[in-house]
């Protein structure tokens, strides 16, 4: 089985830089998939409230052979429960539904305006109080970061972006390194919208690897954790191996310069 790269957190936990998201997944499919992934090797399963696959998650860990140790679960709370209290209820909510002992990382999942502290306040309460491993945000580009330095007493462990070759928002990745903050891209292959991209075809075939393996392999290099959703056995397996190779310096430059902040996903900086 391929061995995977680790990240270690900012408050010393370990978190796979590559998992799997389960996104828009739902009952046996999610289950499924889940399964599927955790005998390939994926240790991270990122999952939230507000996609309704909670219990299928926690289903899937619980059957599998692998221990509950070796696998790193992240949830996250729904925008209409944010707040001090309900989110602090939202926890207890995901975590009954999820039927595990605990979390091992609770993120914010949008930077909603008008609750944004009082709902990091009720993340810091959890994490005091070792309900959940590490604490996080989803979703917060620059302005909300430098906001939450303003009311934060933790910093973040990870923060978790739509990012890909062709979404490389700087600015934040420069932040968060600076402040060994995690980050960690979801939609990491802008749904298979820029796989027929020249430039891309043409390093992919350089490697003798898919477009697909090619933008997770760029999050990887960078130290970006990424979490590509697949339903599909085949493309799970196609998403795992990518461990046998490196992606040089010049052809890394060449996908960074994709950039055009192409999205897939609406713009957090509506929440503003």
């Amino acid at each position: 089985m391929t061995a995977q790269p680790y990240a270690t957190l900012n408050n010393g936990s370990n978190m796979p830089l590559l998992g799997l998201g389960v996104y828009d997944m739902y009952g046996k499919e999610a289950e499924t998939a889940i399964t599927d992934a955790l005998e390939m090797g994926y240790r991270l399963i990122d999952t939230a409230a507000a996609y309704d696959n909670e219990k299928e998650v926690g289903n899937a860990i619980r059957s599998s052979a692998v221990p509950r140790h070796e696998i790193f679960v992240t949830t996250k709370v729904a925008n209409a429960q944010q707040g001090y209290d309900s989110t602090l209820k939202a926890f207890d909510e995901s975590l009954h539904r999820l039927d595990i002992d605990y979390v091992d990382l609770y993120l914010v999942h949008w930077p909603i305006k008008g609750k944004r502290k009082q709902t990091w306040q009720a993340l810091e309460k959890l994490y005091s109080d070792k309900q959940v491993r590490a604490i996080g945000v989803s979703n917060y580009l620059l302005p909300f970061l430098q906001e939450l330095e303003d009311y934060a007493s933790i910093t973040p462990a990870v923060n978790q972006l739509e990012l890909s070759p062709f979404l490389f928002l700087k600015d934040e990745y420069q932040y968060c390194q600076k402040r060994q903050i995690q980050l960690q891209s979801y939609s990491p292959l802008a749904r298979g919208k820029k796989f027929h991209n020249p430039t891309l075809l043409a390093i992919a075939n350089k490697y003798g690897k898919s477009p697909a393996q090619i933008m997770i392999r760029w999050s990887l290099e960078h130290r970006i954790s990424t979490i590509p959703k697949s339903a599909s056995r085949k493309r799970l397996q196609e998403n795992f191996d990518v461990f046998d190779f490196t992606i040089d310096e010049s052809d890394m430059a060449t996908l960074d310069s994709l950039h055009e902040d192409f999205r897939v996903v609406e713009n957090p900086m509506q929440m503003l």
